[in-house]
Order: structure tokens, then C-alpha cells, then sequence
């Protein structure tokens, strides 16, 4: 069962940035972790989980939601088997807490049913 814990969150002004960890574990194999997707969503109160950029491990091809483009990126560092959402020009409305969420056999990249594991979540608060 594959592990993901992230990190990172905060309270930051609007412009501001912040980098959110996400370390996985617990696949069985080095050649399993890299055919995973890690996809970052995030969820405000009431309102529906929202993918917002991701990546797959083994090609290293990212994807992103229209909401963030330009402003969010995702890397990832195979030593330490951790994704990074790197977050710039953070507006109110990035506000929610950001889960990362892992799956292998992924349509809908964005589609929350598509993913098997999910990290606990972190909260980000952008503030005026």
C-alpha cells in the first residue's frame, strides 16, 4: 500500500508562495514508484475536490489545471521519492487544504475516483 505524506502548509499573503512536499512510500519496488501518478488536489469548505497539477513518476510529464497555470509547478526528487507543488503569485482563492493523491492506472488525471492513496492533507491560507 503506497504511502504519501505531505507538508508545507501555512498562512501566507496574497502574492506569496509556498513549496509543498509530498514523500512516498510503501510501493514495492523501485520500478513500481515509477509508474505512478501524483496528482495534487486540493478542497475548500463546501466545495468539490479540485485537481490542480500533477505528474508521472516514470515519464516525468506534468499536467496542470487552467486554474494554476503559469503559477504552480510540480517536480520530483527520486532520491527522496518526494513530489513538490511549488505555488507562486498565491491568491484567496488558493486557499484549501492540498492533498496529494497517488494511482497507477490513471484516466481522468483529475478525476478524484481515479487515485487509490491519499495523503492526510495540508492547509494553505492565503490572507489580503
Amino acid at each position: 500500500q503506497v504511502t504519501l505524506v505531505e507538508s508545507g502548509g501555512g498562512s501566507v499573503q496574497a502574492g506569496g508562495a509556498l513549496r509543498l512536499p509530498c514523500v512516498v512510500s510503501g510501493y514495492s519496488s523501485n520500478s513500481y514508484a515509477s509508474t505512478l501518478y501524483i496528482t495534487w488536489f486540493r478542497q475548500d469548505l463546501g466545495k468539490a475536490r479540485e485537481g490542480v497539477a500533477g505528474i508521472h513518476t516514470g515519464s516525468g510529464n506534468q499536467y496542470d489545471a487552467d486554474s494554476v497555470r503559469g503559477r504552480f509547478t510540480v517536480s520530483q526528487d527520486k532520491a527522496s521519492n518526494t513530489v513538490f507543488l511549488q505555488m507562486n503569485s498565491l491568491t484567496l482563492e488558493d486557499t484549501a487544504m492540498y492533498f496529494c493523491a497517488s494511482g497507477r492506472y490513471v484516466g481522468d488525471k483529475f478525476g478524484p475516483g481515479e487515485y487509490n492513496s491519499w495523503g492526510q492533507g495540508t492547509q494553505v491560507t492565503v490572507s489580503s
